[in-house]
């Protein structure tokens, strides 16, 4: 016997149970002639007669009363479990994954603390790898996203808050070669991207309004380009929110619209309306508005 057999095990349960064929029929929601198909069927299977049949019903032979005992407990465990994993589906237990932006590290990190302390059962795993999480294969419950709006198919997008960038210097590199508005591009040293596409909207600007021969430095993240420029070594963006260690450094031009950037919560329709996503997305909902960030 296997776990394919089960609608036959189940059928004459029911019929041990109620005494009937017409009773197994109605709690189990099927046609009577289904009900007898199955007892013959495993009864030929077993090659024992599990029933007694006579003018008020069918009564269990003594195979029949074991199969009882089994399908009873079978039943009983079933119904264990499916309480168990309901239980479990309205709690803040277990494993969240959490993909976002290696830069919204410093607002998210500490925000995630919090909620693990408000639900001490929970794990979470923090991905910040620069490619893109297929929610669709469980890869990740939660992704924080930049740039334009996602458009994967059976994903469920929220607007978050819009980031935006400043391009800044050190007081040492202005004393030395001026800002942008004093002097020009070709003129100056900047910090740039790794990448020939990037995602970053400050990176990309610069790909695309300086000279090559102008970036005197790439990096692989904001946090690598802050450091450079507060290291004197050229011109680079930091997020208008990253205030921490910027005392010293200078707007070399005013912001952009073109050095913003929307940010997104996306979470697969499958598990968005679990409770452990649905609370960790208000959570972070609330939070984001006392990041100091435009959530307008």
């Amino acid at each position: 016997m296997s776990f394919d057999h089960w609608d036959e095990i189940r059928t004459a349960y029911q019929v041990a149970r109620v005494g009937t064929v017409s009773g197994a029929a109605d709690a189990l929601g099927v046609h009577h002639a289904t009900v007898i198909r199955h007892i013959d069927a495993l009864e030929q299977r077993l090659g024992a007669k599990l029933f007694q049949r006579h003018a008020r019903g069918y009564t269990p032979t003594e195979a029949g009363q074991d199969l009882l005992n089994v399908a009873s407990q079978t039943d009983d465990q079933f119904t264990q479990l499916a309480g168990r994993i309901k239980g479990r589906g309205d709690e803040v237990t277990g494993e969240l994954i959490v993909t976002s932006l290696d830069a919204l590290s410093p607002l998210l990190v500490p925000s995630i603390a919090e909620f693990m302390q408000r639900h001490p059962d929970l794990r979470v795993r923090l991905m910040t790898d620069q490619r893109l999480f297929r929610l669709e294969y469980g890869e990740a419950h939660v992704a924080i996203r930049a740039g334009k709006l996602p458009d994967q198919p059976d994903n469920v997008v929220q607007p978050f808050f819009t980031q935006h960038q400043r391009l800044v210097a050190s007081k040492d590199y202005v004393a030395q070669y001026g800002t942008l508005e004093t002097g020009n591009v070709e003129d100056h040293r900047f910090i740039g991207s790794t990448e020939e596409m990037p995602r970053v909207p400050g990176f990309r600007w610069l790909n695309e309004n300086v000279p090559a021969s102008s970036i005197w430095l790439r990096v692989t993240s904001m946090k690598a380009a802050k450091s450079a420029v507060q290291a004197n070594m050229g011109i680079g963006f930091i997020s208008d929110w990253d205030c921490e260690g910027t005392e010293d450094l200078i707007d070399v031009l005013p912001m952009l619209e073109d050095w913003s950037a929307k940010i997104w919560l996306v979470t697969h329709m499958d598990l968005h309306r679990t409770a452990k996503v649905q609370t960790f997305v208000r959570f972070l909902r609330e939070q984001v508005k006392t990041w100091g960030v435009d959530v307008s």
